[in-house]
């Protein structure tokens, strides 16, 4: 079937790729690479993939070309499911004949309620949906293809058996060549990584279990699944002869350093390429591993520290302590490794006073940038039954997002407001960018390179624009 892979038009700067955790308007203009969406492109032959929203693609644009198509696959997710239902149907009416149906975390924890939500919606791939969508794409019987929900021929909705989950991960084709062939790398940046940067998975699941984490919940599992060093170090080395305008690529496992060993083995293999290199970290990293990967290339971990408060670590599930993560970005520093920390205010336990506790830590620990996000309970993830259970949650605020794609405070708790935890995201980015030690940092390296300069400038503008549009979502 002549297939449309489709991330679909959303609100400007809605930084809702398949990487993207929390998919939602950023402080800082950002855009990631749809790689699950463009994993399973590369299984399709002769297929087309869309990012619309980085390449500024409007929806006439999609509906004029929508002719050529006989199946349709657009990624989703809770925030943005019901706009893409309402792109799906402008597909379909613009194209009767066109299959249409949704992939990612939210149908696959919800099948049966997502399909129900509106009768255009043909199919829905669950959970690792790859080999799943490639059927469908195939022209299979739909009734025999695994991790599959469906409308059948009278409209009753069809749930097949699971599909087995992946373990060879090199059976999947490089995701790179799409990138190459569909998107334009140029569009894709991140605040904390060098531009023009390239980001892939090189396995899937993570051994975590925090409670908040949509992925390993709902799409990746908890087992870390991954590709053999070999392979990746010949995407990678693909991908320098493909792309010599790249300055550095981005691990978006979970957690990269989850395998140590295989984690140096990759790094030692980079360094011979000459690369630059970042990826996801725990913070609890050996310093002798750090030390292995800064030699052979790696630039800047991201590091998902959430909270300052050692209870809430626990109430989550994060399996870490304050004191480990505290030595261990010690050792990045003396290191010379950078960190981009990220913090999440609202989670279980949160107080006032550990609200505040957790603005000190970031500021002692001191990452050379951070991301504050409001804590999201997304369906099929362990904090949204939490949620629901425990009243935290109430309808008014389930949709995550506003009508512009602004993070709102969707938890509330018998001492701490929506209201409070809203505002006490702007009080961390103040107190931590606000610091004459900071502002030094960040100012040196503006007049080191013209370029930051130029990058650090506009991503002023556009943090205070984002300050500004939260103040109007609170009113």
């Amino acid at each position: 079937m002549r297939t449309l892979f489709l991330q679909a038009p959303s609100y400007e700067g809605f930084d809702g790729g398949a990487g993207s955790r929390y998919q939602a308007r950023r402080e800082i203009r950002s855009f990631w690479y749809p790689t699950w969406l463009a994993q399973v492109t590369a299984m399709v032959p002769d297929s087309k993939l869309i990012d619309s929203t980085p390449h500024g693609v409007r929806m006439s644009d999609v509906l004029a070309g929508i002719g050529e198509y006989d199946l349709a696959v657009l990624h989703t997710s809770s925030p943005s499911f019901p706009d893409d239902v309402k792109v799906l149907k402008a597909l379909k009416e613009a194209n009767p004949r066109l299959k249409a149906g949704f992939v990612g975390a939210k149908v696959a924890v919800q099948p049966d309620e997502s399909l129900r939500y509106d009768a255009a919606i043909d199919f829905v791939g669950r959970n690792e949906f790859d080999f799943t969508i490639q059927e469908v794409a195939q022209g299979r019987d739909w009734s025999a293809i695994d991790g599959l929900s469906f409308r059948d021929r009278n409209g009753v909705v069809q749930h097949n058996k699971e599909r087995a989950i992946l373990e060879n991960m090199d059976a999947l084709p490089f995701v790179t060549p799409i990138y190459k062939r569909d998107l334009e790398i140029e569009k894709y940046f991140i605040g904390y990584l060098k531009h023009p940067y390239i980001s892939f998975y090189t396995g899937r699941g993570c051994k975590s279990r925090c409670s908040f984490c949509l992925w390993p919940q709902t799409v990746g599992g908890h087992r870390y699944r991954t590709r053999s060093v070999e392979s990746v170090l010949e995407e990678i080395a693909w991908c320098k002869q493909a792309f010599p305008q790249v300055k550095e690529f981005f691990f978006d496992d979970d957690t990269f350093t989850d395998d140590a060993p295989r984690a140096e083995a990759i790094a030692k293999g980079l360094g011979k390429l000459g690369i630059t290199w970042s990826c996801n970290a725990k913070a609890n990293v050996k310093r002798e591993t750090l030390k292995v990967l800064r030699d052979n290339g790696l630039r800047l971990l991201l590091v998902g520290y959430e909270s300052g408060n050692q209870k809430i670590l626990h109430n989550i599930k994060k399996g870490m302590l304050v004191e480990v993560a505290r030595r261990f970005t010690k050792d990045c520093h003396e290191l010379g490794i950078a960190i981009h920390g990220t913090f999440i205010l609202g989670l279980p336990g949160e107080t006032k006073e550990t609200i505040q506790e957790t603005i000190r830590f970031a500021t002692e620990i001191n990452p050379h940038t951070i991301q504050v996000s409001l804590a999201a309970p997304y369906p099929g993830t362990h904090l949204y039954k939490e949620a629901v259970e425990n009243g935290w949650l109430d309808t008014a605020h389930a949709e995550l997002i506003d009508e512009k794609g602004v993070q709102i405070a969707p938890l509330h708790y018998p001492h701490l407001s929506h209201s409070e935890i809203f505002h006490s995201v702007e009080e961390f980015y103040r107190r931590f960018y606000f610091r004459a030690p900071k502002i030094a940092a960040i100012t040196a390296e503006m007049i080191r390179s013209p370029q930051m300069m130029k990058r650090r400038l506009r991503e002023g503008v556009e943090f205070f624009s984002f300050l500004r549009q939260r103040k109007e979502a609170a009113t």
